[in-house]
């Protein structure tokens, strides 16, 4: 699978590459500010991953196929080894790239998801998409208030709402496969499995957020025993965007050093 992707940063080949991985419902385009700041030392990739942006639809949506198409995407590039950083579903996605594919792997950055299954829960924002595909949306604000039946946070709607494009006839339609997200939807929430990443791994975590607990620090230190863990305070899933400063600042280090 050939994924969208775009390039920013020092000429491939002059710097070590870094590439970015989105979270579930996202894009590329999340990332950008994480992109930017690594930029002036690294050649970056931001990837659109299968079912989302730009990239092609499939009906299998395993974290294993996932970890593939980055490994595709890496050998078309030439890249022989690049840093990974995932945010959220893109964190479990770099962690399988790392267990299946250590070689290919420098430095891991993982932004506040864990190695470990989360329990079966209804998804608002599955439901709300649901509803606006099956509405004839003429505009954003229609698509708004159809997802505030599902979604209070306006901050949540506002990123969900990124996926809408606007077709030949003037209507707005859903990039993702929402059909294969819901299908794989509680795979997505699994166990990861694989062996043992030796690399250099930070897991940052929302002072927030409830993704990374005291009890996810055996299964981490289990497949990633060069692991450490870092808290951003005041932020909550979102740490790179409520926080980019701080957050950029800990991941430019990490890879630097």
């Amino acid at each position: 699978m050939k994924l969208n992707f775009t390039q920013q940063g020092q000429p491939a080949g002059s710097a070590p590459a870094v590439i970015l991985l989105h979270g579930l419902f996202g894009s590329l385009s999340n990332l950008s500010l994480a992109a930017k700041a690594l930029s002036h030392d690294c050649t970056c990739y931001q990837l659109d991953l299968r079912n989302h942006g730009l990239s092609p639809h499939s009906p299998e949506m395993s974290y294993s196929a996932m970890a593939e198409d980055v490994i595709e995407f890496m050998d078309d590039q030439k890249l022989a080894q690049a840093h990974l950083l995932g945010h959220s579903m893109g964190g479990k996605v770099a962690m399988q790239i790392a267990l299946s594919y250590p070689e290919r792997v420098n430095k891991l950055v993982v932004a506040d998801i864990a190695p470990v299954n989360y329990p079966k829960r209804r998804n608002p924002a599955i439901e709300g998409l649901k509803a606006l595909s099956k509405n004839t949306l003429e505009s954003r604000q229609q698509a708004d208030q159809i997802l505030a039946r599902f979604i209070e946070e306006k901050q949540v709607r506002a990123f969900l709402l990124k996926n809408l494009y606007r077709d030949t006839s003037g209507h707005y339609r859903l990039r993702l496969n929402l059909s294969a997200i819901d299908t794989h939807y509680q795979s997505i929430s699994e166990t990861l499995t694989g062996t043992p990443f030796s690399g250099p791994t930070l897991f940052l975590k929302g002072s927030h957020s409830s993704y990374i607990q005291q009890q996810h620090k055996e299964a981490i230190l289990t497949l990633f025993p060069n692991a450490k863990v870092k808290v951003i305070s005041g932020t909550g899933h979102w740490l790179h965007s409520e926080k980019p400063d701080t957050f950029n600042r800990l991941v430019k280090q990490f890879i630097n050093n």
